[in-house]
């Protein structure tokens, strides 16, 4: 007897699935609602009274019910990329022309819808789902497996025939009349509202409770296969197998993915697009192009951040005018001032604008910017608010001119501008708060040190306790100076200590990218940490030898030397070593970073 209810419920779990197939990415149900939820019911009761037999691919948990205190972060084994934006149709043509003169013979391009809701990677073992990973920082995520396997056309178990284990990327995202059931029902009981489908699906996936993301509704196209040894000479190919594996993907008689060999192609679809989006059941902000032959597409290669083989052409942002309320300033790590305008509140694509980056002097002089004038803001990339411009019909007579700041906000100091840059900044780094906080900021976050139990308002608030006023002062934190702070409880004390002591592992060349020096970002961080091998060698380097170094010029080389110049930094450094960081590279992490670049 025993068997038999195994085999009825493996034989149930198949046949649900199927029907799952069917109806969430097919859209042809073969069975009714009613049959559906009876053998769903059935199979659930079995499970219940079985639970040794229950599948991991079983429908039963699409209904969700885990609670997640956390979500692991988990390392891409592919680095989860961004690609290059563009709202340009120039650019378009010209990454075109740039691909074809970059490889021998004739290229043919794939066109997709840009999705706009949250980057997913699913990793597959034997068919069936094993981990789902965000996007996170591009090399690493936050695994979200327990909420995806809530989304029904996402496959638990694949049919076909598929390889042994590959990952497959798309996008998840919150349909158009889901959110608006959504927030009619929030409406409905009195809760605040939700501003916008993407940002919603993002948070969505992070819920801690899989049966509130169930109830919910996320779906998700994919879109990109990889894996070692995969049997596909094109991404169009790969494409359309993993469809007969089960995946929601891109399909060709809705127009969602088109292959073209011309720059017409590109463009008409790109027109096409640009104005049926509006009709739409989802959200898109753009039209993705790729290189569809991948031995194509490895000729053309990567940078640092995004591939050559692919571009994204991002639609024209939403605009609206507003009224400019005030200019203020923010000082940066680097000390760096950014002026920003404070608006008359407004609603721009889906979320509300109060304030909005001028980035510089210049930007302010040219736009002729004052303080009472209507102003035409937009989000670059829909993303980042920005002032483009000034209704010059509704400036008032007795409007002045705008006076760029001329001293720091925060400790009064004169600000200084180097020639030939738009910059303006604090000189006064090691003595004005922002700058002090923003470097510890800095070295304690996920890219650089990744410290646990340390974070941004941590930081702060063991500033403001004259407890720290650089980052060495870390490393002498105690779990008697920690106890008495607000919110600082005896388990987050020693999870704090525990984190600090563990960053000492990481690597030289994350180390280097955390002490903040300016210029030297992660890639630059890389490239002399494998040049020079060791802190030492880098404090005695000169000019001359630093601007030898791959991507390293004049700026560069200047700003490193000028760092070690100051004796505060050469003790930070001192002081550092003492407490046990890594400040030399290994001979096998050494191999490990000339395999990769």
């Amino acid at each position: 007897m025993m068997d038999g209810m195994k085999d009825k419920i493996k034989d149930l779990t198949a046949l649900l699935n199927l029907h799952n197939y069917n109806y969430y990415v097919l859209s042809e149900p073969t069975v009714s609602d009613f049959d559906f939820d009876m053998l769903l019911e059935e199979l659930q009761k079995l499970e219940k009274q079985f639970p040794q037999y229950a599948l991991s691919n079983s429908p039963t948990t699409r209904v969700g019910g885990g609670i997640s205190k956390n979500f692991k972060t988990v390392s891409h084994r592919y680095p989860m990329l961004s690609l290059s934006n563009s709202y340009s149709k120039e650019d378009i043509a010209d990454f075109e022309k740039r691909a074809q003169k970059l490889v021998d013979g004739d290229i043919e391009f794939v066109c997709e819808l840009k999705y706009d809701g949250c980057a997913i990677g699913l990793t597959y073992k034997d068919g069936m789902l094993d981990q789902a990973l965000t996007r996170g920082d591009g090399s690493k995520g936050e695994e979200v497996t327990a909420n995806v396997r809530t989304i029904r056309t996402i496959p638990l178990q694949l049919h076909g025939d598929y390889p042994k284990e590959f990952e497959i990327r798309g996008e998840i995202y919150f349909p158009l009349e889901k959110f608006a059931a959504l927030n009619h029902q929030r409406k409905a009981n009195n809760e605040p509202t939700f501003m916008n489908p993407r940002n919603t699906a993002s948070g969505t996936l992070k819920l801690h409770d899989s049966a509130v993301v169930a109830q919910r509704g996320l779906d998700c196209y994919l879109y990109s296969l990889h894996g070692e040894g995969l049997p596909f000479k094109s991404h169009f190919e790969g494409l359309n197998a993993a469809g007969t594996w089960g995946f929601k993907v891109p399909q060709e008689e809705k127009q969602f993915v088109k292959r073209t060999n011309s720059i017409e192609g590109i463009m008409a679809f790109i027109d096409y697009w640009d104005l049926e989006r509006h009709h739409l059941p989802f959200e898109i902000d753009g039209i993705v192009i790729k290189v569809n032959s991948y031995d194509k597409q490895q000729e053309l290669g990567f940078t640092a951040k995004s591939p050559r083989w692919a571009i994204a052409y991002k639609f024209k942002a939403e605009r609206i005018a507003t009224k400019l309320l005030s200019i203020t300033y923010q000082v940066g790590r680097t000390g760096a001032i950014t002026p920003v305008a404070n608006l008359s509140p407004v609603l721009l694509a889906g979320t509300t604008v109060k304030r909005a980056s001028l980035h510089n002097a210049d930007q302010i002089e040219k736009l002729d910017l004052r303080v009472g004038d209507w102003v035409y803001v937009e989000k670059g990339g829909e993303i980042i608010p920005k002032v483009i411009g000034v209704d010059m019909d509704q400036r008032s007579e007795d409007s002045i001119p705008t006076k760029y700041a001329s001293n720091c906000p925060e400790c009064d100091t004169v600000l200084h501008r180097n020639e030939g840059e738009a910059q303006h900044y604090c000189p006064n780094d090691i003595g004005c708060p922002p700058q002090i906080i923003g470097k510890m900021e800095h070295f304690i976050s996920r890219k650089a040190m990744d410290i646990d139990g340390l974070g941004a308002e941590t930081v702060a608030q063991l500033y403001e306790a004259g407890l720290i006023s650089n980052v060495a002062d870390i490393y002498e934190l105690t779990k008697d100076q920690l106890l008495p702070l607000e919110r600082m409880a005896e388990k987050s004390a020693d999870n704090l200590i525990y984190g600090v002591a563990a960053s000492k592992t990481i690597p030289f060349e994350t180390v280097l990218f955390g002490i903040g020096i300016r210029y030297v970002g992660e890639t630059v961080a890389k490239k002399i940490a494998q040049h020079f091998k060791t802190m030492d060698s880098l404090v005695l380097a000169s000019y001359e030898e630093l601007i030898e170094v791959d991507e390293i010029g004049d700026r560069i080389a200047s700003s490193i030397i000028d760092f070690f110049h100051l004796e505060e930094n050469r003790v930070l450094i001192d002081r550092l070593i003492e407490h046990g960081l890594q400040f030399k590279i290994d001979e096998e992490h050494l191999n490990g970073m000339t395999d990769k670049y």
